[in-house]
């Protein structure tokens, strides 16, 4: 089953979180999918991903999936791309999570329909037997929350 990571965004937007997590699945050194439900919130990630100052550099795209460390995408699919880590943002759900060793939940905590949704995300991941931690932001960072 994949290991999933529910990070419930409270401290900094979307575009300002995503990066570092990306990085660190970079440094493994592995590969990632994000799956982005919304083509213009999708590119508007793909810019926040090549202007983002820390880490400096994150080799992504949206075309020829196989060349791409990390590939964006709006279609839940298997990876073409290789990835193992499998980031689902915007409410994304994937029917292909057996892909992947891992995933990434992250929704805006300050948004009560996405913390909702969040949540029934949690509850049918657990029911398909997936294990779950849950992120929290902190003042020092990411916090894990029993």
């Amino acid at each position: 089953m994949t290991e999933i990571g529910f990070y419930h965004l409270t401290r900094s937007p979307l575009e300002q979180a995503l990066p570092r997590l990306l990085g660190r699945v970079l440094e493994i050194p592995a590969r990632a999918l994000l799956l982005c439900p919304d083509p213009e919130r999708l590119r508007a990630l793909d810019d926040a991903l090549w202007t983002c100052p820390e880490p400096d550099w994150l080799p992504h795209g949206t075309e020829e999936a196989e060349n791409q460390p990390i590939f964006l995408t709006a279609e839940d699919q298997p990876p073409p791309n290789g990835a193992r880590h499998l980031f689902l943002v915007e409410g994304a759900e994937s029917a292909h999570l057996a892909h992947y060793e891992r995933g990434f939940d992250l929704f805006d905590g300050n948004d009560p329909a996405a913390l909702e949704a969040a949540r029934r995300r949690w509850r049918a991941a657990k029911e398909a037997g997936h294990g779950l931690t849950y992120w929290q932001q902190g003042p020092r960072g990411w916090e894990r929350k029993a």
